[in-house]
């Protein structure tokens, strides 16, 4: 059987927890946000009066189309949302899975790109996805009130290189981003960042 450096990847797998949704950015978009919309309505209390609900399903909107657009200007092909409480409260995260793509000429090879991102970075480390080798980055980027980012939060971001027998395959980003409870340093926070970390252990490529 061969190893994932030579397949040729044609999409991946990833395991989402419960009460997450995905999010294609590719087609499908705004079917997925609409039924996004539509079941957060039904968990509305009934005696929520009809024009607060429709307020309330214009701004779940205007939200979701702004991570929408977000994640489309960092090349995202898919974003995961969680949609239904955790332990009676509703985590502010996303999960954004971009493919970048690299023309890596000059006789630069994937290896030497791959220890290009490590370079310089202490909060990096080698990591592996279903064979292929890559980097794990977390960081804190503090509030930016003038970007809409009210608080500051906590980023993990796994760099792969796309399994495949050409040489520009590209490098697939997964991005992991949470306020947590408001502090970055947090016990929740730390939380949200192991179960992040648990996912992307259930990784795998879809080869040809």
């Amino acid at each position: 059987m061969p190893s994932a450096d030579t397949k040729n990847a044609v999409g991946y797998t990833l395991v989402i927890p419960p009460g997450w949704t995905r999010v294609p950015l590719r087609e499908g978009t705004q079917e997925a946000v609409k039924r996004i919309v539509d079941d957060a309505a039904e968990r509305v209390a009934p005696e929520l009066p009809k024009d607060k609900v429709a307020e309330a399903r214009m701004e779940l909107y205007r939200r979701l189309n702004s991570s929408v657009k977000e994640a489309r200007h960092r090349d995202g092909v898919d974003l995961y949302l969680p949609t239904e409480p955790m332990h009676g409260y509703l985590v502010a995260a996303s999960i954004v899975v971009a493919k970048v793509d690299t023309a890596l000429g000059g006789g630069i090879g994937r290896q030497d790109v791959l220890r290009q991102l490590l370079t310089g970075s202490e909060d990096s480390e080698p990591a592996e996805l279903d064979g292929s080798a890559g980097m794990r980055k977390e960081r804190t980027m503090p509030a930016d009130p003038e970007k809409g980012a009210e608080t500051p939060s906590r980023h993990v971001d796994y760099v792969v290189q796309v399994p495949s027998s050409g040489e520009d395959a590209g490098w697939l980003v997964v991005n992991f981003s949470t306020v947590g409870d408001g502090d970055p340093d947090s016990d929740f926070t730390a939380i949200l960042v192991e179960l992040f970390d648990a996912v992307m252990t259930t990784f795998r490529w879809r080869t040809q």
